[in-house]
This record gives C-alpha cells, structure tokens and sequence, in this order.
C-alpha cells in the first residue's frame, strides 16, 4: 500500500515540475485519466490526499431515517428499564400505538438493534432446584394449554371483570375471554367459549386458584372446572403451590395482555371489552412471532403442523352444576419438603420418605375414589380418596 502511495504522490510531483503526462504515464505504465485523477485531488494542506476514498454512496434511498432508528432505540431502552417485553415485535407494537410513520419491519428493527448493540437479554430469570420436573408434551397444537385468571380489573365506569386466559404451549397460539365474577358458570362459560375457539386439550395446566378446584371448605367436591374436563376427556393438572413459573408461558402471556391491552386500550362497556379482547386475541395469534415455531406467527405454525383439532359439538356451555363424573383422572403436581406432608387443596397427607425434596404427581382417580401418589413413573403410596357428591 505504501508504495502506490508514493507512486501516486511521485507522478503528481513530476507533472507539477513540467513534465509532459504522456512521459510519465509510459514511464509508471499508467493511464492518462489515471494520472489527472491524482492530480485533480492534489491538496497541499491535506497529506492524506493520496489515500483511497470510501466508495460508498452519499445517499440510500431505503435506508431506514436515522430519527426512525432512534425511536427504535427509545422505545427498547424504555421496555427494557421497565421490565417489560423488548423484542423486536413489542417494539413494532409500540411504535404503532405511538403512530409513528413509516413502522419498520421486524428484521429491520432486528438489524437496528444489533448495530447499536442493543441485543442483550435481562438477567435474573429463575433458576430451577434441579429436581425432576413432570413437564407436559408440547411438540404439538392442542397437547397443552396452561390456563390462567387475571383480576380484578376495571373499565372506566367502573366495570368490574376478570380475564381468563389460554396458551397452548406447543405454537402460544392464545384465547382470551373476560368473565363477570369468579364464579363456577363464569369459568364454565369462558373455557367452554376458548375450546369452541382453540379446540378442546388433551391436557390443562392451572394453578391453585379456588375458582379452578372448587371450594376451600369441600376440597373434595370437584369444582366446575374439574367437572367439566373430566366430562370431556381433559386431564387436568395443578402445579404446585407458590410456584408460578411452571406456568410461566401464560404467565408471561398476563404480562404482555397488561402492558399491551389493558394498559392502551379504553374501554367502557363490556360489550366493548368483549369485542377489544377478541380483536387482541386475534393480533396476538395472527401477527407476533416466536423464535421457538422459527419465527412464525401462531397461526401460521398451526397450519403447518396440519394438526386436526377437536371441538365441542354444542355451541352453548354446560350449565352448573355439572353432574358428577363416574371416572377419570386428576393430577396435582407437588414439591414435598422436609416435614414430609401432602397438600391437596388444604388436606394434608403423609407422604413417603422418598419423596423428601422431590416433585411428585399426585393423581386423584374418580373410579376407584383413590390418590395415588407417583415419584417420576413409579407409584409410591396410595390413599382413600372419597369424593362428595
């Protein structure tokens, strides 16, 4: 490189002294347009004028405005600092609810990202205590769904409401359905409304919500949602007690309904809330993606995993309450620690040595009104289970 810097510095050097450009050309084996070239950049205050220039061009008429990146960066920075989603599709999100013009594309903000070196990820997610875990099969639609309730909420007004939500674990394909209370018809009405829409689980994942096993006072009496999946054919899971995060695709779904939803949107009525939530629901399924489907949106992953999915032959929801179930089964999945007891909806049973600091499935079968109590595969103990009418 230093010598076609001199060679070029030396021809200028020549021709300012007089010497014809045909000489020096002939005699540097270059052209004349070559030579002018150097001349024309010759500046004697600048001893970089013999250097190479950037070929770039001056302008790129689709090159994203820089404002249009700094909003991109803003709007990261400020989820991130609050704790909120902040990818790629949570900042599309945001950037149209602030009607910012033009809206990038996701592999646009994707790249805006990287060159400002804004792909970190938040630290301090959960670390497991490294027991085995009874995780259920999510390689297809439909396999699981966790189900959560979120409320108490409000409408301007004020309407008083609560938002039960699904999430099938396989493509986060979502239903969302508002209910007026807590109560058993209001969870019958608002699962049976998401299985005529997402299609009927082979299995349902809840927490330890009261409204999901029934009542506190008969732990035993089978609430409406145990009723109703037993009827059809759903198994039905507890996860353990205080601990969230075996839930956590819906879980981190409430998250995202809250900031994008309940947090931009205003609603006064709850006709206006049905309609809302179902519009949402809809965006949600149709337009975000999840690196875990290889960036596909949920519905899209659902058409191409061809899965047949099953639904309720009637369109109105059972009505409570549900008659008691001849057979089937329910699980409770719980953490046993040192005092060694078995919590099942506030019983306590006396669970097995081995089981101390392990997590174990405790399945409830209708039939033979028993609790049967699994480590991994193997059952370990068995207890009377009467069930209440």
């Amino acid at each position: 490189m230093k010598k076609i810097l001199k060679q070029r510095a030396l021809a200028v050097q020549r021709y300012l002294a007089g010497e014809g450009p045909q000489s020096i050309c002939a005699s540097m084996g270059k052209t004349k347009p070559w030579l002018y070239k150097w001349v024309s950049r010759f500046t004697a205050a600048d001893p970089a004028w013999c250097n190479d220039q950037s070929r770039r061009p001056l302008s790129s008429p689709f090159r994203t405005p820089a404002e249009i990146e700094e909003i991109v960066e803003l709007v990261r920075l400020s989820l991130y600092n609050k704790g909120a989603f902040c990818g790629n599709q949570a900042i599309q999100w945001e950037m149209m609810d602030m009607e910012v013009q033009p809206i990038p594309s996701l592999s646009t903000i994707g790249r805006i990202l990287r060159r400002r070196e804004l792909t970190h990820r938040r630290t301090g997610r959960y670390i497991p205590k490294g027991k085995k875990y009874p995780q259920l099969p999510a390689l297809l639609p439909n396999q699981t769904h966790q189900v959560d309730l979120v409320g108490p909420c409000y409408l301007t007004g004020p309407v008083r409401f609560y938002s039960l939500h699904a999430v099938d674990t396989a493509i986060n394909r979502c239903g969302i359905e508002p209910m007026p209370s807590k109560g058993a018809q209001s969870v019958l009405d608002a699962v049976y409304a998401l299985w005529l829409r997402m299609g009927i689980p082979d299995n349902l994942q809840v927490d330890n919500e009261s409204a999901f096993y029934g009542s506190p006072t008969h732990p035993r009496g089978m609430g409406a949602l145990i009723r109703l999946c037993l009827h059809y054919g759903v198994n039905l899971w507890f996860i353990p007690l205080a601990e969230p995060w075996w839930n956590g695709v819906v879980e981190k779904f409430n998250d995202h309904y809250q900031e994008k939803f309940l947090a931009k949107v205003t609603m006064a009525s709850s006709a206006q809330l049905r309609q809302e939530s179902l519009a949402f629901e809809q965006r949600h399924n149709s337009t975000y993606r999840y690196s875990k489907i290889k960036g596909q949106t949920p519905l899209q992953a659902l058409a191409d995993m061809k899965k047949k999915l099953i639904f309720p032959s009637k369109s109105n929801a059972p009505t409570h309450p549900l008659d008691k179930p001849e057979e089937g089964y329910y699980h409770l999945v719980r953490f046993i620690r040192s005092d060694l007891r078995l919590n099942i909806f506030g019983e306590i049973f006396p669970a097995p040595p081995e089981t101390q600091y392990e997590y174990v499935v405790a399945t409830i079968d209708v039939k033979e009104q028993t609790l049967k109590l699994f480590l991994d595969t193997i059952q370990v103990d068995q207890y009377k289970y009467h069930l209440r009418r």
